[in-house]
C-alpha cells in the first residue's frame, strides 16, 4: 500500500481546536510588546489570512466567521481534513473561507499556488517540527512568495533543549507501538504502555528527568487520536529556535517574540544569575538559546515578520495603551498567580484588583485600567498589563469596538456544537466565535453546548439539557450535570455579554 503521508499519520484525523496564538489580534499585541508595528489591530477589516497545516479547519472557520470582512484560506494534504473542514464550513454557513488539499513540500511550484493569496498572517501550529526537511522547506518558499511586507507568522514547535530529556521516550513509544498495534492511535496507546512498564521497572534513560515525568502524566489523560499525532510521525523532531529562525530567514522573516506574551519578559524567563549571562550577548538568537536552556518552554509559539519596523518606546506604550481589553476570566476565580519559567509570578492584587473589578463592568483601555487608583498603582507599563492579563489567557484585545452578536454565529455555534457533542470529555477545549473579539474564546466543551442551546432555543432547563446533551446518562448523573449547566447559565453570561457572544 503507498505511503502516500510520507511518514505523517493519516489514518487518524487530528483533533478539532483552536489556540488564542493563531488570532491575528493576539499576534499584533505580541509584537507590540516587542515594540514592532503592525495595522492589523488598527485596521482589522478586509485581512487575508492564511493557516498551514489547518487539520480539521475549525480554527480557520471560526476566525471566518468571527471576522466576515476576511479572506481565509486554509491548506491541508490530508484529504479527510480538508473533507472535514469543508462540510463543517457549510454546516456552519460561513463562505468566507478556502479550504485547498496540496502538498506544503511542493506547492510553491505547482499550479494550486496561484490558488494561495497573499496573505497579512499566516498560522502554522503544530506543523514544523512534525514534518520532514523538504516540507519546511516548501513551506520557507511559501511564505516567500504569498506574505506580504508587514505580514506576521505565527509558528509553533517542540522545543529543544526542553524534550532532549524525552528523545529516547518518544522513539521508544513509536517504535513499540509499530510493533504491538495496527492503527496510528492504538500503536501509540500500546507504546505509552510499553514506556510506562519501564519507567515503572526503573528504566535509567527513560522518564527520569521533570519534563519527561510530567509529560507522561499529561499523556496519560490524552486522548488516543492525540498521541498518535504527537509521537507517531516518521519525521519529528524537536527544533532550537535558532535553527527555525535561520529557515525562516529565507523568506525574510525575522523573529519578533513570543505569543505566549510572559515569556516576552527575562525576569520571568530566567533568575538573574541567568539573565546576567543572557545579557552579556548582543545576538538576539543566542538570548532565546540561554532562554530555553534555563527553562524555555516545550512548546514555543513564536511570532515573526516580514520587515520590522521598531517603534520608540514612548509610541509603543502610546498604542499599547488605547488597546481596549475584554475579561475573559470568571471575576471571582481570577488568578492572580500565573505558573511560569522561573516558579510564579504573582500580580499586586492592590493594582490588579481594581482592574479586573472594572473590566467585569465593562471592557477598558489599557490605559484607563493603568489610572485606576492611586498613582503608585500606575508602575506597571502597558506592556506589563497586556502580558500578564492577556498572556495569563484571563482577558484578550477587542479587535473591534462595543457590537452586538453576529446573528449569524448563532449557525457557527451550532454547528460547533454538534461536534463537540461527540467529545468523550465535556471539559475537553473548544473555542466560541466573538466578532467583537475577532478570536475565539477558549471555552470547555460543555460551556459550547449550553451557549448553542441557549442562542437557538432560549429559556434554560438544565435538567431537560443534561438529558438531552447525554442521552445515556444515569440519573444522579444528570442532577450532576444539571448542576454544572445552571453554573455556567450563572457565571458565565457576563462574560459572553462582554467578549460579544451574547
Amino acid at each position: 500500500m503507498s505511503d502516500w503521508g510520507n511518514g505523517y499519520v493519516t489514518d487518524v484525523a487530528y483533533l478539532l481546536g483552536f489556540h488564542p496564538e493563531q488570532a491575528p489580534a493576539h499576534l499584533a499585541l505580541a509584537a507590540l510588546i516587542n515594540g514592532v508595528a503592525t495595522e492589523v489591530i488598527g485596521r482589522p477589516e478586509g485581512l487575508s489570512y492564511l493557516e498551514l497545516g489547518s487539520g480539521l479547519g475549525f480554527a480557520s472557520s471560526l476566525l471566518a466567521a468571527s471576522n466576515p470582512s476576511w479572506r481565509v484560506t486554509a491548506i491541508d494534504f490530508n484529504p479527510e481534513h480538508i473533507a472535514e473542514s469543508r462540510l463543517f464550513a457549510e454546516d456552519a454557513g460561513v463562505a468566507n473561507v478556502t479550504f485547498l488539499e496540496a502538498d506544503l513540500a511542493t506547492l510553491a511550484d505547482s499550479p494550486l499556488a496561484a490558488l494561495v493569496p497573499e496573505a497579512d498572517v499566516v498560522s502554522l501550529h503544530g506543523v514544523w517540527s512534525w514534518v520532514s526537511e523538504a516540507t519546511r522547506a516548501g513551506i520557507v518558499k511559501l511564505l516567500a512568495a504569498k506574505l506580504r511586507a508587514g505580514g506576521l507568522v505565527h509558528v509553533s514547535y517542540n522545543a529543544l533543549p526542553a524534550w532532549q530529556g524525552a528523545l529516547g521516550m518518544q522513539r521508544l513509544v513509536r517504535e513499540a507501538g509499530r510493533k504491538l498495534a495496527g492503527r496510528s492511535d492504538r500503536q501509540a496507546a500500546a507504546g505509552l504502555d510499553v514506556a510506562r512498564a519501564l519507567v515503572a521497572s526503573g528504566a535509567r534513560h527513560v522518564g527520569t528527568d521533570a519534563f519527561s515525568k510530567k509529560l507522561l502524566e499529561r499523556l496519560g489523560e490524552a486522548s488516543h487520536g492525540y498521541l498518535a499525532h504527537e509521537f507517531m510521525n516518521r519525521d519529528w523532531q524537536p527544533v532550537f529556535h535558532a535553527d527555525v529562525a535561520t529557515a525562516l530567514a529565507e523568506a525574510k522573516l525575522s523573529y519578533v517574540g513570543s505569543a505566549r506574551l510572559y515569556e516576552n519578559f527575562p525576569d520571568l524567563a530566567m533568575n538573574e544569575a541567568q539573565r546576567k549571562e543572557a545579557a552579556r550577548f548582543d545576538d538576539p538568537l543566542l538570548f532565546e538559546l540561554i532562554k530555553d536552556i534555563s527553562g524555555g518552554p516545550a512548546l514555543r509559539h513564536d511570532v515573526y515578520v516580514r520587515g520590522a519596523r521598531r517603534l520608540g518606546e514612548n509610541e509603543r506604550n502610546r498604542i499599547l495603551s488605547e488597546l481596549t481589553l475584554v475579561l475573559t476570566a470568571q471575576p471571582s476565580r481570577f488568578a492572580y498567580e500565573i505558573e511560569v519559567a522561573v516558579g510564579k509570578a504573582t500580580m499586586n492584587r492592590d493594582a490588579y484588583g481594581p482592574m479586573v473589578e472594572a473590566l467585569t463592568a465593562a471592557p477598558e483601555t489599557i490605559g484607563a485600567l493603568l489610572a485606576l487608583g492611586e498613582p503608585e498603582r500606575g508602575r506597571a507599563t502597558p506592556a506589563e498589563v497586556a502580558a500578564m492579563l492577556v498572556g495569563s489567557g484571563q482577558a484578550m484585545v477587542a479587535l473591534r469596538p462595543p457590537c452586538g452578536p453576529l446573528p449569524e454565529l448563532n449557525r457557527f455555534h451550532a454547528a460547533a456544537a454538534r461536534r463537540a457533542g461527540r467529545f468523550d470529555k465535556f471539559g475537553r477545549p473548544i473555542a466560541l466565535a466573538s466578532h467583537r473579539l475577532g478570536s475565539g474564546l477558549i471555552v470547555p466543551a460543555l460551556e459550547l453546548l449550553v451557549l448553542s442551546r441557549l442562542l437557538n432555543e432560549g429559556a434554560a432547563e438544565p435538567l431537560i439539557w443534561a438529558r438531552l446533551i447525554a442521552p445515556e446518562i444515569e440519573d444522579g448523573q444528570a442532577e450532576a450535570l444539571a448542576k454544572d449547566i445552571a453554573s455556567i447559565l450563572e457565571e458565565r453570561t457576563q462574560i459572553w455579554r462582554l467578549a460579544g457572544v451574547v
